[in-house]
């Protein structure tokens, strides 16, 4: 009988468990970072490699804010069986920059200066944060079952502003 006594103590001494949504929400605010205005984000060419931006037709980019690099961007001319030869964007934001709408900002200018009337986002399905910011910046999903990424593409804007 003792043991079974002193199994019971030990069990009502432990912390109580921690909801799921509770632990969600901790985590999530975590993250949540003032976003930075689109007025303070540049971008500055950089050279970039073959596979960065610096081959034939490509744009290499590094993003800034206010001083600070954030990241960088490029674009690259690629070969695929459904889309052909095309222009296709890839984004890194540094991961202490993640969350404050640097992303968005970031696609749009390099699409426009990049010279293109189309560009193609290229990502993982389960990218939602690189799909949110492409969307926001003016990508709209190629809808197709035959493709096995999620594709984007962004169409230049003849109105000026």
């Amino acid at each position: 009988m003792a043991t079974k006594k002193a199994a019971k103590t030990t069990t009502t001494n432990r912390r109580p468990a921690r909801s799921k949504t509770s632990a969600r929400k901790k985590v999530t605010s975590q993250f949540k970072r003032e976003p930075v205005g689109p007025k303070d984000v540049t971008l500055v060419r950089g050279r970039g490699s073959v596979d960065r931006g610096g081959g034939p037709g490509g744009h290499y980019w590094h993003i800034q804010v206010g001083e600070k690099r954030a990241g960088y961007v490029f674009i690259n001319i690629i070969r695929d069986n459904f889309f052909g030869e095309h222009p296709s964007i890839q984004i890194h934001i540094n991961q202490d920059e993640r969350g404050k709408q640097i992303g968005r900002v970031s696609y749009r200018l390099a699409c426009e200066q990049s010279g293109y009337e189309k560009v193609y986002a290229h990502m993982r399905k389960a990218n939602n944060a690189s799909r949110r910011a492409a969307e926001e910046a003016g990508f709209q999903v190629v809808e197709d079952a035959r493709i096995p990424q999620l594709s984007m593409v962004w169409h230049c804007s003849t109105t000026s502003i």
